[in-house]
């Protein structure tokens, strides 16, 4: 995975930084399906592992979007424009969190949501990557939070 390592990012708040984890973890799922325990006892175990990351958070996003990764990518097909199999490992990772954010986490502003997505696109993805997890994760917030994507 390309980008910032993950002590990098500095000023980013505590959430922020579980999330860019959650992201390196799916990643590493995606590629050969390590198990989230085994995901979270190698990022404990880095000296560097955590920091200032939220810790509960991270371990929320972690278990609770691998078990769900069949129904989340359900939740994003309708809205690609590509075969599941073609999406680049990075920008997948990076819609599987925020499917489950959007889906779970209510008291996430679906508006930070994809913010934060895009912000984690232009860190990790391809050039325009970010533009694309955009307009997927926009249709989907307007789908699974009508009444918040009226507001």
């Amino acid at each position: 995975m390309t980008g910032e390592p993950r002590h990098a990012a500095r000023g980013a708040s505590p959430r922020s930084l579980a999330r860019r984890l959650t992201v390196q973890a799916l990643y590493q799922w995606l590629l050969n399906e390590t198990p989230p325990e085994v995901m979270e006892r190698q990022f404990r175990a880095d000296p560097e592992g955590l920091g200032r990351a939220d810790k509960r958070y991270f371990d929320e996003l972690l278990s609770g979007t691998v078990p769900k990764i069949p129904q989340l990518d359900a939740l994003l097909v309708p809205h690609l424009d590509r075969p599941l199999e073609q999406l680049d490992p990075v920008e997948h990772a990076i819609l599987l969190l925020g499917a489950h954010e959007l889906e779970t986490e209510q008291s996430v502003p679906w508006r930070v949501v994809v913010n934060e997505c895009v912000e984690l696109t232009k860190t990790f993805g391809a050039e325009d990557g970010y533009k694309y997890v955009n307009g997927v994760l926009d249709r989907l917030g307007r789908q699974l939070r009508p009444a918040e994507a009226g507001a």
